[in-house]
């Protein structure tokens, strides 16, 4: 039992192909509390597969390259056998896919690693106390990727409400009007399209007709606000 009192779930059963990491593994389980004789490390999915029928494994730390395959196969073998297992993925693939592809196996919890051990150590601690560690990397990109979808859906829901006898306005009224939500006067947007400045009115005016308004200001909040830029 650790210092802090948390029980130790054994056996425990190492997939992991690289002897320095896994000998990294051992020190951080042995920092853990764990002995010797409760961990079992295993080099590919052929002595895991193996070892799996020869022991109930309470808790798994699992690499996914292996040189026989990858341990997600070894996570959906193991989650057949025994729901109840703690299963964490350590590994150095760090994409979305490997991360969805574990969890949907049955992994509990993602850590890279890159991690120093007090980080590992800790994913490990969060999965004994029924947490479930999701690396902080993996983690960022898939809320900043939730974050895209959801600004273009909202953009998309935006154009689907836009008035059935609305004009819609031209690539070039678009382009003009992106240059004037960027503060750009008459003057610099002609010099920046290379057209003359009554174009650039004149667009503007056709600009102002079709979203029913008047200033410039009103008209780039329209556009924002059905998603025309």
């Amino acid at each position: 039992m650790s210092n802090d009192e948390t029980i130790l779930p054994v056996p425990v059963i190492i997939l992991e192909d690289e002897p320095i990491i896994q000998n990294r593994l051992r020190r951080i389980l042995t920092d853990l509390g764990y002995e010797n004789e409760t961990l079992h490390f295993v080099f590919n999915l052929k002595e895991a597969f193996e070892k799996i029928e020869e022991i109930p494994i309470s808790l798994a730390l699992v690499d996914l390259g292996l040189p026989d395959g990858n341990g997600v196969e070894f996570i959906e073998k193991l989650r057949e056998r025994d729901s109840s297992a703690l299963i964490l993925v350590i590994s150095a693939w760090s994409t979305q896919s490997s991360l969805f592809s574990a969890i949907k196996a049955g992994a509990t919890g993602y850590v890279l690693k890159e991690r120093d051990d007090s980080e590992v150590l800790l994913a490990i601690r969060s999965i004994l106390r029924g947490g479930a560690p999701i690396d902080p990397f993996i983690a960022r990109e898939i809320l900043s990727q939730i974050a895209a979808q959801e600004n273009s859906q909202d953009k998309s829901e935006h154009r689907e409400a836009l008035p059935s006898d609305m004009e819609a306005l031209t690539n070039r009224e678009k382009e003009i009007l992106d240059l004037v939500a960027q503060g750009l006067s008459n003057r610099e947007i002609s010099e920046q399209l290379f057209v003359s400045r009554y174009t650039v009115e004149s667009h503007i005016k056709h600009i102002y007709r079709k979203l029913s308004v008047s200033k410039r200001t009103k008209a780039v909040s329209a556009a924002r606000t059905l998603g025309i830029i």
